[in-house]
């Protein structure tokens, strides 16, 4: 996930990626902004389906299955020439044309009665010129949710004198089903005295934290110089081509004073790890206190992680979601809930929460939870929990994972150690689901595949694996990994986890000749 961005006259460096599912068709950006404007009361009228039907605008969960097709509302006028053309650069941006689609800054004002702040959005590159009446609308609607997620704490600000500048991220998923996400640094802005902090915010399709930290540094070094700096880097970078993994693109860049620096972009070749760093999980939790985790995720429970930094409750809910790779989590997961709608911990469904540490006695007064304290103050790091969580994965694999995140502590960047990390789970389904691909059956006149869920768990050797897949077959996260199996024509699979389990075949081949 992580680059680095060498700083040359002419040359540098930086790391990006994309890989992610379908969003879930749900999407409220307008309720959760008309949330945001509306005058909070003491009772939600629709209760905590509502919430979570409100905060849908902020799902980073990702759906495998097929995508709703909702048909583009009608414009209330005709589009003109500028609009085409918005339309035209919407499209090239969707394609992965564009790095970003625009860069905000949110600020907080007080309100009239100068009680209290309120975010608003006080600069925009571009400019959303030339839109259609609708297009403008559900711009709008978008533009009032991003303040709202890049101040998730709501009113409560006084101003500074200091303010330790921190990096986070959150997925806007729109009403037609596509997905962006956002990308917000917090700092104090320029100036003398007590002054409350502000936001900017990057707006893109590509899931890639590590690569828009290392943009805001960029950004932050030219706001010191001033705000007209930013526009032409921003500018030079939304022109720029979206690489393929393992490619670079060159920005040129002039900053007074120091000349024209030429900043390379790098993709990493493990483009599907470029969003995630697992050092904030494992500098947070124990390799044990990591598998308790893993294990009520793999089993699609609800998991509150509790934080006082935006940053890691972002970071940590992204790399908990990794390590079900090949899988998908299917449900809400929500990296930072803001205040005015934390009721969405009362959903009865799966959910993977950030909430910030303030907000804990909100939390923790629901059953059936596993609520995580990532805090370097904790007491206790599993705050409440349902308590099997040490006995849902079978003890023999559980071993093997320790053993194998172990070798994390040779490595010496970034890279490697998610690498490591990912390898330890990805082994796991391996080994416990991986021969899924010979209980799939074909026709002979083709179509669709069925899958075998009986013979596929009886073929399990080990009672205590088979006890845990019975379990994990029944998960919705299965379910949909599975139905995209019997959708696709019989033949060799692709991907690395198929790779994955073609050597373990080979391996345990080679074993059993041996002992002949």
């Amino acid at each position: 996930m992580s680059g680095t961005v060498v700083k040359r006259r002419k040359g540098a460096g930086l790391n990006l990626r994309s890989r992610w599912s379908e969003p879930p068709k749900d999407n409220l950006i307008s309720e959760v902004a008309e949330k945001h404007t509306a005058v909070p009361s003491g009772e939600d009228e629709d209760g905590p389906q509502g919430a979570l039907k409100r905060f849908s605008a902020m799902w980073s969960s990702f759906r495998k299955g097929k995508k709703d097709k909702v048909k583009d509302p009608e414009p209330t006028e005709p589009p003109g020439p500028a609009a085409a053309d918005s339309a035209s650069r919407q499209h090239r941006y969707a394609s992965g044309q564009y790095f970003f689609e625009y860069l905000v800054v949110v600020s907080l004002k007080k309100t009239k009665d100068g009680s209290s702040y309120e975010p608003q959005i006080t600069y925009q590159f571009p400019k959303r010129d030339g839109m259609a009446r609708f297009q403008k609308e559900e711009e709008e609607k978008t533009l009032k949710a991003i303040t709202l997620f890049c101040f998730p704490e709501g009113i409560n600000w006084a101003p500074l004198t200091e303010y330790h500048s921190e990096t986070f991220s959150f997925v806007l998923t729109e009403i037609d089903g596509s997905r962006r996400n956002g990308y917000c640094r917090r700092l104090l802005p320029g100036g003398k005295g007590a002054r409350p902090p502000e936001a900017y915010c990057i707006i893109s399709s590509v899931a890639c934290f590590g690569l828009f930290s290392k943009i805001f540094d960029e950004v932050e070094k030219r706001r010191q110089i001033s705000m007209a700096m930013i526009y032409p880097f921003m500018q030079k970078l939304r022109e720029a081509p979206f690489p393929a993994p393992g490619n670079t693109v060159e920005i040129k860049s002039f900053i007074p004073e120091s000349g024209t620096e030429i900043i390379s972009l790098t993709r990493p070749l493990d483009s599907w790890l470029e969003h995630v760093n697992f050092n904030t999980l494992f500098g947070c939790l124990t390799d044990n206190e990591v598998l308790l985790v893993f294990a009520a995720a793999v089993l699609e429970r609800r998991i509150v992680f509790i934080a006082d930094e935006l940053g890691t409750l972002s970071q940590v809910i992204h790399a908990v979601a990794a390590l079900l790779y090949p899988f998908l989590w299917q449900h809400t997961m929500i990296s930072i809930v803001p205040e005015i709608l934390i009721d969405v911990v009362m959903a009865p469904t799966p959910y993977l929460l950030g909430v910030q540490k303030r907000l804990l006695d909100l939390v923790t007064d629901q059953s059936d939870l596993l609520v995580v304290d990532l805090s370097e103050d904790k007491k206790d790091t599993f705050i409440a929990s349902v308590g099997d969580e040490s006995s849902i994965l079978p003890p023999k694999l559980q071993a093997e994972i320790l053993e194998a995140l172990s070798n994390r502590q040779k490595t010496s960047t970034v890279e490697e150690m998610n690498r490591v990390v990912s390898e330890a789970f990805l082994h796991f389904f391996v080994k416990t689901v991986g021969h899924y691909g010979s209980y799939v059956k074909y026709s002979r006149g083709g179509g669709q595949g069925v899958f075998e869920k009986r013979s596929f768990y009886k073929a399990i050797d080990s009672k205590t694996t088979r006890h845990f897949v019975k379990k994990f077959i029944q998960t919705q996260t299965f379910d949909l990994f599975i139905q995209e199996v019997e959708q696709q024509q019989p033949g060799p699979q692709q991907g690395i986890f198929h790779n994955k389990i073609l050597e373990y075949q080979e391996k345990k081949k080679k074993e059993k000749a041996k002992k002949h």
